[in-house]
């Protein structure tokens, strides 16, 4: 993935292969690359925050990819989630979603730093939902097993006490890989279902069980790695390294016979078999780190997968988060705005609108 310095090296997703292994091949650059000179080439940068949401209307915002924040730039993760905190009441903000990689090299440090970001939430009675990335597994980072400090850091039975918790994963009770949430904003129940990167087939398992006990929730899935950056699904059977970075090709998938999902699998495997899904959400992708696609179920509900990451952007990120309002009879607006340099971003695969399913019961 691209350093916070701008250095190409760090974020081709390389994980610890031997001589005699392949390596992931690096994502494809932007089709229209702009100046090597002005990394908001392709964007439509305007002063000031995005507007307030209109009547009937409530905020998501999202926080993908902080991994640069974490290892190098603190102070800008907490001017996200305190600019989050501050906006809660005028935003009417319901809840706040990671699409993971919260650290780059899994170390102690960044972990401290990502538990006081995202404390802050906490403390302003936000209800989030995170998930880990490739970069939040074992020794730096490199994701060759399932080992994490996430839950030396994030513990299930802490955030268990709070009133927006569901639960994790039933085969591991005590830990936040996999995990839902309970959120509500004007009379529409959520459930917000965060998964593993590249979930295993136990999980996917678990992930089916708790979306049919709860049909009469808009589930919200949310996985670091499921959408790629021109528009298509993570396919390893079909694409394999012509998508870079697909969960496949990392050690910890060769070290357990591809017990992994990649973003096809999960389509076909959990979201298509369910009437309640709404909304996919993944960062993880570099390239110009943003993507949409809409594919229907079975029974033709149009279902909107979205990619969103920013650490391509200057220092890590620049500050960017990206604002979900939803709005009444089914549809939603994004923003992306930068507290730290108190702009947004309305280039038209940064701000647009999308169509939501209903389920079952809605008017």
């Amino acid at each position: 993935m691209l350093a916070a310095t701008g250095s190409v090296l760090a974020g081709l997703h390389f994980s610890a292969f031997g001589a005699d292994e392949a390596k992931p091949v690096p994502p494809t650059p932007p089709e229209k690359p702009g100046p090597k000179n002005d990394p908001y080439a392709d964007g439509v940068l305007v002063d000031g925050e995005p507007p307030l949401p209109g009547e009937g209307a409530f905020t998501f915002a999202v926080l993908p990819d902080t991994q640069f924040y974490s290892e190098t730039f603190p102070d800008t993760y907490l001017a996200q989630t305190r600019w989050i905190v501050e906006q809660k009441e005028r935003r009417r903000i319901a809840g706040v979603f990671h699409l993971g990689d919260i650290t780059n090299r899994n170390t102690p440090a960044e972990w401290e730093n990502a538990r006081r970001a995202m404390k802050i939430l906490e403390d302003g009675g936000l209800p989030y939902c995170l998930v880990p990335g490739n970069h939040d597994y074992s020794e730096r980072g490199k994701c060759t097993d399932r080992t994490t400090l996430l839950n030396d850091y994030f513990h299930a039975e802490e955030l268990g006490e709070l009133a927006h918790w569901g639960g994790s994963y039933d085969k591991e009770p005590e830990r936040m890989e996999n995990n839902f949430q309970f959120m509500e904003a004007a009379g529409r129940k959520f459930l917000i279902l965060g998964l593993e990167f590249g979930p295993r087939a136990d999980v996917v398992r678990w992930a089916n069980e708790v979306a049919a006990a709860h049909k009469d929730r808009e589930i919200i899935l949310l996985t670091h790695a499921f959408i790629y950056h021109n528009d298509t699904r993570y396919n390893w059977k079909t694409l394999g390294r012509k998508q870079g970075g697909n969960p496949h090709d990392y050690g910890f998938a060769k070290a357990t016979m591809h017990d992994v999902h990649d973003g096809e699998e999960l389509w076909r495997n959990l979201v298509s078999k369910h009437e309640n899904f709404i909304m996919t959400l993944n960062g993880h992708v570099v390239s110009d780190g943003l993507g949409r696609v809409v594919t229907k179920t079975r029974s033709g509900r149009a279902i909107p997968q979205v990619l969103v990451n920013f650490q391509m952007r200057p220092q890590g990120g620049d500050g960017w988060l990206r604002l979900i309002e939803m709005r009444p009879k089914g549809t939603a607006q994004t923003y992306d705005f930068s507290p730290t340099r108190m702009q947004r971003n309305e280039s038209k695969q940064n701000q647009f609108a999308m169509s939501l399913a209903r389920i079952g019961g809605q008017a």
